[in-house]
């Protein structure tokens, strides 16, 4: 099965369409598929439910879709470095669904992992439990959190083989392997782009049975979200 694509674009082809939900790795601007989200814009699809850990920065990362307003949902768990992220927000232009952090996480990975649904401490007795089963384990409390699948998973990792077998670096390695096993279609922007049999089958971080389609970014622009410098 050929799974390299030549460009962004090209992978995203016939994959992509309105209305659809599209989870996205990444934490921050760290580990985000810069090239794939670039080429989703450019696609003009609208309507779209956005799951991811955060929506980049103003003009950067998916931040671009919301300035275009191609994101009518965002499911996130932190959204204070997008000031239109939350200009949307607070007029009433964006859906959002706040999500804690890990449990952001472990409803892709559950999802990724055919389990519909799980329970957990985080939450109970706050407004994320609103709506939702609690339910009462060795005489604590749990709430219950459905999982999470998305129609297309957009995933940033270091180098691939071309069956699709995946390999993270450093930090970069936070929500793109949970992302990637949470897709129905899964397409990976890589830097590095190896033969079968090249990567040591113990350094696999995620196996090509999750992987549809691969794309080769070898220069991404990797912006740095804050800077701090001392003073001379």
């Amino acid at each position: 099965m050929k799974k390299v694509y030549p460009n962004a674009a090209s992978a995203l082809e016939g994959v992509v369409s309105n209305g659809q939900t599209i989870a996205v790795g990444g934490f921050g601007l760290c580990g985000i598929p810069e090239a794939l989200i670039a080429a989703l814009r450019d696609s003009g699809v609208t309507n779209l439910t956005a799951i991811s850990n955060n929506a980049g920065v103003d003009g950067f990362g998916l931040g671009q879709l919301l300035a275009t307003r191609q994101i009518k949902k965002m499911i996130a768990s932190y959204v204070g470095e997008n000031k239109e992220f939350e200009r949307q927000y607070l007029a009433g232009e964006l859906e959002l669904e706040f999500t804690p952090q890990g449990t952001l996480a472990e409803k892709l990975r559950a999802g990724g992992s055919g389990i519909p649904a799980f329970f957990t401490k985080t939450g109970v007795g706050t407004i994320v439990a609103d709506g939702k089963e609690v339910r009462e384990f060795d005489g604590e409390q749990y709430v219950m959190e459905r999982s999470l699948v998305a129609d297309v998973s957009l995933v940033k990792a270091w180098k691939a083989d071309r069956a699709g077998n995946l390999v993270y670096r450093k930090t970069a390695r936070n929500f793109n392997p949970n992302v990637a096993m949470a897709g129905k279609i899964t397409i990976v922007e890589v830097e590095e782009l190896v033969e079968i049999g090249e990567i040591d089958p113990d350094h696999v971080h995620t196996p090509s049975i999750f992987v549809h389609r691969i794309v080769v970014n070898a220069n991404p622009e990797k912006r740095i979200e804050q800077r701090t410098v001392r003073a001379q």
